[in-house]
This record gives structure tokens, C-alpha cells and sequence, in this order.
């Protein structure tokens, strides 16, 4: 396997946060908003003395090397000191989705076989009635919700800091993580220490970091994405980490950041610009910033509005980038780069070239990645050192994923072009048959559809029937405003413009017969979406389906569905 990417072990987490405890010992880390507009920064010395103390403290407990402990909450400073603690002390970290309900939490503390689980901050705690197993000890880390168990401040009050600078190999254990589980059960991802270092390795050798890049953690630390790019980021090259409070501070979050290297879902940067138009119509901002000089203020101002100026690095992943909206941020002066990667290869398979301009591809492999197209099923396979080693307690599934050669199979279709970019077209899974025969890829075409500003997420669906059919979310916005009867006519009028906008892009035999809407929210929590809001296409097949026919007989391009 081609690897030119070199793998030292003085590069992994450890091993580097020790370096920056020394060497930053009075310099900020962890930047924490604590309620009410203020903060509390957390230096790099102070970081080293708790994460000390809390790894003395489990290793107390008289676990065996190896354990599992868990980590449930939201992004926070202590979910990243949680994180090194437990591998201070020798064990393996198992990250939990703050959004998933009572049965996947008791599902995954179980199959884990976790010995604890940190608790962090929650917006409800009604997960943990019924989803925690007896014998998993419980510990509040700070912003926890109140709860009748250990808190992580007296844990390390009672303990001594952990002396020395305790390593782990590169090939041990460092994490599970389990998917989302779109259709079933979540599956636990084990990663070693080499992988998630090496995927650093091979990201830095596409786009250069500095020791002086900050960065807001916002995405779930739970998702692979976030997990190597901003925790193993800041401890590889000592990044300056802020955390965000909550969606109601998300901007004033984005200004007390400013962050130079800043990654997320297409959803939010079409959400960006749409709170731009909001406060200068499409139309009047192109001609503004046409205009030499006033154009340059403009730019400068808007993204000093999104707290964006001093961005070098915009990076957007888990699903496609509409053209127009990376030719948006183009003009605007951002360089809105787009990555490809899945939990099982620690997020590193491809990324567009910063500095070109690719629409429509996820670009080149990463350095040392190595990747082809399977001839017979069109599936997107990959191998390189990042892929994991194998699902936790599930050889049969590690065998159907894995080839014995180390190709990991993607479940992601997809093409090479002549200049070797790789474009996506959806999931082999995923595809259905029509009536007449013809096989549809949904992913693309609910790419399209999210591009209207109303939709919240979309599943196209219709197996069977003689063309396909969408069903759209409204997001929360839109709900509020349907209520008034003029309203809701207004936006059937818009939703139909938007559907023969995308069926004009889209073959015969892929056009959408309607758009079923649909106001009843899909949720983690009621199963309808995954903790990364991926749609459950088993669950909306289960809930809609035996409306189709009847929103389909109304021979209309937009039904108000009322279940």
C-alpha cells in the first residue's frame, strides 16, 4: 500500500499534549462559554493538571487496562479533557451522541461493556432514566445537567495528579465510535491511536496548519469529523479551541472565535447565506459588490458579519456542495473547500484542492489515500492507514465492509473523472427500482431539493411506482408561517417553481411525479433522523408509505400531508 505519509510517534495525542503542556503551559486551550455572555478559558498548564488528576482517579477504580468509558454530552471543554483522561489512564473511549434516545444509549454503554460514562451537558436527561445499565458509574463534568452521581470537579479535587507522561502505542485501541445507524442497530468503529494520527498527517499534507489557528467546536466531538479535525487538531498543533453555547449564540459564538480554520454541514452555509439575503436582497448585493471599492468593503463586512474575516480555511463535508453556493462564498472571498470522508477511515478519503474550483466532486485523494470504483456495483472502495480496524464485537460485518486485501468498502456510488476527481452519486443501498424499470439514486436528487430555503430535509422515495416522489420537511421557520392561509399558498407556489426546477436537472425516468410536505418535525428522538440528521429511509418508508398512493391520486406538484 502506497504510504508516503510518515507516522512519528512523538505525533500522537499524547504524546503532543504533553509537549503543549510544557511548552504552552500559561497559553489558552479551551475557550468555554459558562451562561451569560462570560467565559472561562482553560490554559494548557490548567488542562494538564485536571485531565491529570481525573486519569488517577480512574485508574483507581481498579479497571483493566483496556476498559471502556463513555462520554455523553454536548461539545464542551471537559468532553476534551474527559477524552485525554481516559487515555491517560489506559483506557478506551467510547463517544455518545447527546441526541440519542434511552434504547441506543443502553444499546451502546452494553455492547461497548463500558465501566463509567462522562456526563455532559444535555438539553433533557430523560435518556438516562432507562438507558444507563446498573454498574456504569456515572460522572458530571461541568454544565451537566444537576444529577445524584460523582462530579467531575470532586473527582479531581479527591485525587493527585497523575505523575509522569504515560504513552500508548500507536496500534492500541484509542476509541470506539458508533455510527449513526441509519438502518439498524449503531455499529462501533474501533480506531487505533496510529489511524486518527495518521489521518491528521495526511489532511496536513492537502491543507497546511499553523500553532495558531482557532477554531469553534459546535459539531458533535461524537462525529468522526469533529473528532480528528478539532480535538486532534488542537492537540497535534496546539489550536485554540472555543466552544459554542447553544443555537441561540451562535453568532455571538462565531465573533468571540473568529476562526481561521471553520468546517460545516452545506445545510449551515446555505443557512449563512440566507441570513445575508435576509439583510440585502440577492439582486442588490451582486450589484454592490460589482462596484470597485464598495464591493471590497462589502465583502469585508459581511463576513465580518458571519464572524468569518479572518477565515483561511472554510471547509464543507457529509453531503454535496450546491455549485452556485461555493461560486457565493468564491465571491465573497471565501475558498469553500469540500472533503469526503465516513467514520470508518476517520474522515480522510478526499477533499478538493484549496485554490480550485471542482463543482460537483469531493476532488483528489488525500496523500497516501488510495482509491478505485468496484466495476461490477459502481461502489466508491478506499484503503489507506486511517481505515479502521474492524467493528467492535461484529466480524461478520467487519468482513462484508472490509476486503482481506484492506479495501474498505464505501457503500458510496460514484465516478473517477479524467483528471482523477471523484464524484459521488449517491448510495448503492439506497437505489430503487420503478415500475418501468429504472433505477433511481435518491442522494442527488434530495441534494437538490434542500437547496430550497424552506426545506428542512427531504427522502425521495417510490419504489415500484412509475416515477419517484419527494417528501420534505419544513424547517421551523416555515412551519410558523404556513399557519396563515395566504402563506401557505405563497409557498405551494414556491415549492412547485422549485420542483420543476430540479425535474428540468434531472433524467425522465428520475423526475419527481410531487412533493409531499410535511410539517411534523424528524427528530433523533422520535427516529426519523440520526444523531447527525442523516433521514432513516426504513423508518420514513414505514410512516409514509401507505400514504403514497393516495398523495400521488391527488395529481397534484405539491400535497400538504397530514400525518
Amino acid at each position: 500500500m502506497a504510504n508516503p505519509v510518515p507516522l512519528q510517534d512523538n505525533d500522537l495525542p499524547l504524546q503532543r499534549f504533553y509537549h503543549w503542556e510544557r511548552a504552552r503551559a500559561s497559553e489558552i486551550f479551551l475557550t468555554q462559554p459558562v451562561g451569560d455572555g462570560a467565559v472561562r478559558d482553560i490554559t494548557w498548564g490548567q488542562a494538564g493538571d485536571e485531565v491529570r488528576r481525573m486519569a488517577a482517579w480512574l485508574q483507581a477504580q481498579g479497571w483493566p487496562a483496556g476498559s471502556k468509558v463513555a462520554i455523553l454530552g454536548k461539545n464542551s471543554a471537559h468532553w476534551i479533557l474527559a477524552d485525554l483522561a481516559i487515555w491517560m489512564a489506559g483506557y478506551v473511549s467510547v463517544p455518545i451522541y447527546p441526541t440519542f434516545n434511552g434504547e441506543a444509549l443502553r444499546f451502546i454503554l452494553s455492547h461497548s461493556e463500558s465501566k463509567a460514562c462522562f456526563v455532559g451537558k444535555l438539553d433533557e436527561v430523560a435518556s438516562l432514566k432507562d438507558g444507563v445499565p446498573s454498574g456504569v458509574a456515572l460522572v458530571s463534568l461541568p454544565l451537566a445537567p444537576p444529577l445524584q452521581n460523582l462530579s467531575w470537579d470532586a473527582a479531581i479535587a479527591a485525587s493527585k495528579p497523575l505523575q509522569g507522561e504515560p504513552v500508548r502505542a500507536g496500534e492500541e485501541l484509542a476509541t470506539i465510535i458508533y455510527t449513526s445507524g441509519t438502518t439498524g442497530n449503531p455499529k462501533g468503529v474501533m480506531q487505533s491511536f496510529a489511524a486518527m494520527t495518521w489521518a491528521l498527517s495526511s489532511g496536513h499534507e492537502r491543507v497546511r496548519f499553523g500553532n495558531n489557528e482557532r477554531m469553534l467546536s459546535y459539531l458533535p466531538l461524537a462525529h468522526v469529523a469533529e473528532r480528528i479535525l478539532v480535538e486532534q487538531g488542537a492537540l497535534r498543533f496546539g489550536f485554540h479551541v472555543f466552544f459554542a453555547e447553544s443555537l441561540d449564540t451562535f453568532v455571538q459564538d462565531m465573533q468571540r472565535a473568529r476562526p481561521t480554520l471553520f468546517f460545516s454541514v452545506p445545510r449551515l452555509w446555505v443557512k449563512f447565506q440566507q441570513g445575508v439575503y435576509k439583510k440585502m436582497p440577492p439582486q442588490k448585493l451582486k450589484r454592490l459588490m460589482s462596484i470597485p471599492i464598495i464591493g471590497g468593503l462589502v465583502r469585508r463586512k459581511l463576513l465580518k458579519g458571519l464572524g468569518l474575516d479572518q477565515c483561511r480555511l472554510a471547509v464543507g463535508g457529509a453531503a454535496p456542495m450546491p455549485p452556485d453556493l461555493l461560486r457565493w462564498y468564491r465571491d465573497l472571498g471565501l475558498d469553500l473547500i469540500e472533503g469526503y470522508g465516513m467514520t470508518e477511515n476517520c474522515a480522510i478519503s478526499h477533499a478538493t484542492v484549496p485554490g480550485t474550483f471542482r463543482p460537483g466532486t469531493v476532488g483528489l485523494p488525500y496523500a497516501g489515500v488510495e482509491s478505485r470504483i468496484d466495476p461490477n456495483t459502481g461502489e466508491i472502495q478506499m484503503r489507506c492507514p486511517a481505515v479502521m480496524m474492524g467493528y467492535f464485537k461484529d466480524p461478520e460485518q467487519t468482513a462484508a465492509t472490509m476486503t482481506p486485501d484492506g479495501w474498505l468498502r464505501t457503500g458510496d456510488k460514484g465516478a473517477i473523472d479524467k483528471d482523477g476527481c471523484l464524484r459521488i452519486t449517491g448510495r448503492v443501498k439506497d437505489l430503487f427500482k420503478t415500475s418501468k424499470g429504472k433505477y433511481v439514486a435518491p442522494a442527488p436528487i434530495e441534494d437538490l431539493l434542500v437547496t430550497h430555503p424552506d426545506i428542512e430535509a427531504c427522502a425521495v422515495t417510490g419504489a415500484n411506482f412509475a416515477q419517484p416522489l419527494g417528501i420534505v420537511m419544513l424547517s421551523p421557520d416555515a412551519v410558523i408561517r404556513v399557519g396563515a392561509p395566504d402563506q401557505r399558498a405563497a409557498l405551494t407556489i414556491s415549492l412547485t417553481e422549485h420542483l420543476k426546477a430540479v425535474n428540468a436537472r434531472l433524467e425522465a425516468h428520475e423526475q419527481l411525479d410531487c412533493l409531499a410536505v410535511i410539517a411534523t418535525a424528524w427528530t433523533p428522538e422520535n427516529g426519523l433522523v440520526t444523531p447527525t440528521f442523516k433521514v432513516k429511509r426504513p423508518r420514513i418508508e414505514d410512516l409514509y408509505a401507505l400514504h403514497y398512493e393516495a398523495w400521488l391520486a391527488q395529481r397534484k406538484p405539491v400535497i400538504w400531508a397530514t400525518s
